[in-house]
């Protein structure tokens, strides 16, 4: 039941939305737009300004300043319209553990008003696709926390909503757990037409779901672009393995030619990581290296990851 009036008008667009509460500055003059279908994720450390944005967009908070439209609509101004067309997945799941799973979905079912003729049959089709069939009779709060959220996710998506917000939806889970949600956002965004927003600091789950990531910092996004977009505005990393007790002086080379690059040599063999390297200097590297009389056996370029990304603007401490 994904529906659309125009496939080329945004589902999202935000122009300098600003959000403060009382001194503190939560969302500073924040632009986004969204694209139909598009799976986006917005990553930063806690306080970074994501689910204040989200809830902004839900037309749960207004603005202090700036714009928002969702579905061409104003989430203040329209919020019931928007709210109809939206799924949401708290960070705190919400579910109703004294109910039943199935009692859960046909709750919210009801809530949204979706068609009581249909409501069997697509309750059924969430608890099969998020693995809870075998559970759908059970109360919730016998639950563990990997099947709560996949209760949490079918319920934002038993009304077939347009729109997706979900806010760290792997947060407190184990490794096992958090690979079934994943799995299940993977699933349900692929081919269906339908726009995710992804709250989230865990780098693996956006760099496995998204199209695009927005980077938050106090309030602002200071980056944003494909995956591969973002880690090629890095520098990059090579590494080289030279002949046999030619690693030292390979380092010398390379640090007197690159005086800008990080230079290492590993504890064990003659083998260097060089980061900070302009980019399509490899050859200038293998160049000199064998210019200076060295061997070289292996040389390898590293390509960046979000990890990267996302710590060259917070810094390893955070």
């Amino acid at each position: 039941m994904v529906r659309s009036s125009s496939r080329d008008a945004p589902v999202v667009a935000a122009t300098g939305l600003t959000r403060r509460f009382g001194e503190k500055v939560a969302v500073d003059g924040l632009d986004l737009v969204v694209g139909r279908g598009e799976v986006l994720a917005l990553l930063g450390h806690n306080g970074a300004g994501k689910t204040t944005t989200i809830r902004i967009l839900a037309g749960v908070l207004t603005p202090t300043a700036g714009s928002a439209r969702v579905f061409g609509l104003s989430p203040f101004a329209d919020g019931p319209a928007v709210r109809s067309r939206l799924g949401v997945l708290p960070e705190n799941h919400a579910l109703e553990e004294r109910l039943t799973a199935r009692q859960n979905l046909r709750y919210y079912a009801d809530v949204y008003g979706y068609p009581r003729e249909r409501v069997d049959g697509r309750i059924a089709e969430m608890l099969t696709r998020f693995g809870l069939t075998d559970a759908a009779d059970r109360k919730v709060g016998g639950f563990s926390k990997g099947m709560k959220q996949r209760l949490a996710l079918a319920r934002a998506l038993q009304h077939e909503p347009e729109l997706l917000f979900l806010d760290e939806p792997t947060s407190g889970l184990d490794p096992v757990a958090s690979r079934e949600v994943t799995a299940s956002l993977r699933e349900q965004s692929a081919g269906e037409g339908r726009t995710v927003v992804l709250c989230t600091h865990d780098l693996g789950l956006a760099q496995a779901v998204c199209d695009r990531v927005a980077v938050m910092r106090s309030g602002a996004v200071v980056a944003i672009g494909t995956p591969a977009e973002l880690a090629g505005r890095l520098p990059g990393r090579l590494i080289v393995e030279v002949g046999l007790g030619e690693g030292k002086r390979a380092l010398e080379s390379v640090r007197a030619a690159f005086p800008d690059a990080a230079v290492e040599l590993a504890p064990v063999g003659d083998e260097l990581t060089i980061d900070h390297l302009p980019a399509g200097s490899a050859p200038r590297v293998v160049a000199l290296l064998v210019g200076s009389e060295l061997s070289v056996y292996r040389v390898e370029p590293v390509r960046a990851t979000l990890q990267d990304v996302y710590f060259s603007i917070y810094g390893e401490g955070g």
